[in-house]
């Protein structure tokens, strides 16, 4: 009996590293999991060859964008653009409506409002992909240790040496 679809709302963060790595189309391949991407979140990413590749995953199927069309929504984006990019607000206004988890890895008063408006859980990162993609057999640790230093060259730091340390 395979598990329940788990929908997660992705933030540019999460999406950029996976661009930098060329592994955006480990999102289409994570058993039990749907991502989605905010039009907000589509409009921040401005670098042309960057938004071509998201445009590529969308058309594609790996990813499928989302609008905040309920007006419980609105109101929470509309309170959380005072505070937060609107990529951000989006991300969080959705996952709360819709009960969805998270994908991001901003920190300080984003991680404060997602996990009060979304659960203490609900948030992954992007080391949580690369977890769930060798637990599925997607990413070999040795591949992802060698992504996780291209990353770090991209100032995407980390505390832990290997992802060997993660995965049991």
């Amino acid at each position: 009996m395979s598990s329940p679809l788990r929908v997660v709302v992705t933030d540019a963060s999460v999406l950029i590293n996976l661009m930098h790595v060329s592994r955006l189309s480990l999102l289409a391949r994570i058993p039990n999991y749907e991502f989605v991407v905010p039009d907000h979140v589509r409009e921040e990413i401005m670098i042309p060859e960057q938004r071509a590749m998201l445009d590529t995953a969308v058309s594609a199927g790996w990813l499928k964008i989302e609008v905040i069309d309920d007006l419980g929504a609105i109101t929470v984006f509309t309170d959380l653009i005072a505070q937060l990019g609107r990529g951000e607000a989006a991300c969080i206004a959705i996952a709360a409506q819709k009960g969805w988890l998270i994908a991001s890895d901003e920190k300080k008063r984003f991680l404060r409002e997602a996990i009060a408006r979304v659960a203490v859980g609900h948030v992954l990162t992007t080391v949580d992909v690369f977890v769930l993609a060798i637990k599925a057999g997607l990413l070999t640790i040795e591949q992802a240790d060698a992504d996780k230093g291209a990353l770090e060259g991209r100032r995407f730091k980390v505390a832990f040496g290997s992802y060997r340390e993660l995965v049991k």
